[in-house]
């Protein structure tokens, strides 16, 4: 199916070199989008640019001047820009740490990554948005940022602030006709997932639909939000988990 309302859109998108990032990257440059990814994974990344005929940009999200560097690239390049995926995002320490046992630094990591580098995604994007007459943003939360997951205290907590800042961007930008959305991927067959859910044969008896998602799913949700389809959707996050958070114990 063809999602409307991408065609010809040009969009960034973060950690897009596997993953969901990539599926996501993907998904929209069939649908007309020009897509550029940036990652720290370069050869992963300008794989996966040439194989969905887009740009791999190298970019660590935590820096200030790759933001601008690949924000400036991508205008200078196209002309515009429409979209930001903030998608990178990395889980630190042993799944299962608790509180008492989590390091500082293994803490902090996770938040400079997954919660800071997105704002400073949203502050370098909204300008060149502006002058283009609007734009939409979509952050990659978590079902780990709905309620208390014990275990993940670094990584769950700054999944918690990427939904917050969402709300919080949403009604600043507004005005500027760009809209700012959250995704909550659940359990999803992902590098960064492995040793962290049991895949077994695709079995995951904690979400009522029995099974962990593919990248793909998720994708469909996120480029939803980006495309005008979602032109009047702002200030929400879309959880995408197969029902896992609907339990009375999810």
């Amino acid at each position: 199916m063809t999602m409307t309302g991408l065609q010809g859109k040009v969009v960034i998108v973060t950690g897009g070199a596997r993953g969901i990032g990539a599926a996501t990257a993907a998904r929209m440059a069939r649908d007309g989008a020009k897509v550029v990814i940036t990652d720290l994974l370069d050869d992963e990344g300008t794989k996966t640019a040439i194989q969905i005929g887009g740009d791999f940009l190298h970019h660590d999200v935590t820096s200030e001047d790759d933001w601008q560097r690949v924000v400036d690239t991508t205008v200078e390049r196209y002309g515009r820009l429409d979209g930001l995926v903030n998608n990178a995002g990395i889980a630190t320490g042993a799944p299962g740490t608790p509180i008492e046992n989590e390091t500082l630094d293994s803490f902090e990591r996770s938040l400079k990554v997954n919660l800071s580098g997105v704002f400073l995604g949203l502050r370098t994007v909204v300008g060149p948005m502006k002058a283009t007459g609007g734009g939409s943003i979509v952050n990659v939360a978590s079902v780990t940022g709905l309620s208390g997951f014990p275990g993940v205290s670094g990584y769950g907590a700054s999944k918690w602030g990427v939904r917050g800042l969402t709300k919080i961007a949403a009604t600043e930008f507004g005005p500027h006709r760009i809209r700012v959305n959250a995704v909550n991927p659940g359990a999803t067959l992902t590098p960064m997932n492995e040793g962290h859910v049991q895949l077994g044969e695709g079995n995951f008896p904690p979400a009522p639909l029995g099974r962990i998602a593919v990248p793909e799913e998720i994708a469909e949700a996120v480029s939803f939000l980006i495309s005008d389809a979602a032109s009047y959707t702002t200030g929400v996050d879309i959880t995408v988990d197969g029902g896992w958070t609907a339990r009375p114990n999810g």
